[in-house]
């Protein structure tokens, strides 16, 4: 089994700053792409940050140019550092990896979530 522990969440005002991490452990096979989405209340999930086994990098178009994904590259870990928060950011931000596999189909896995709240 994979699981996924991510950190970094929190209470922060506009304007601010967070990094969050998200490590992953079990039996991971290889690793494709991993990344985080987000949902707030009353909204759909949307993805935030993706990054592939080779560097290659998506954003959410709401977070462009204000948040950086990065990854540990001897670990199966990803960083979301976020910057110019604001109060639409607020949400719980959730890890997902997606594993090729030796056998069959791909397999995702996400985290439990961790909660970020940008307000006066």
């Amino acid at each position: 089994q994979v699981q996924l522990v991510e950190s970094g969440g929190g209470f922060v005002q506009p304007g601010g700053s967070l990094r969050l991490s998200c490590e992953a452990s079990g039996s991971i096979f290889s690793v494709y792409v991993m990344g985080w989405y987000r949902q707030a209340p009353g909204k759909q999930r949307e993805l935030v940050a993706s990054i592939t086994n080779v560097g290659r990098t998506n954003y959410g178009d709401s977070v462009k140019g204000r948040f950086t994904i990065s990854r540990a590259n001897a670990k199966n870990t990803v960083y979301l550092q976020m910057n110019s928060l604001k109060p639409e950011d607020t949400a719980v931000y959730f890890c997902a990896l997606n594993d090729l596999t030796m056998y069959g189909p791909p397999r995702d896995y996400w985290g439990q979530g961790t909660q970020v709240t940008v307000s006066s």
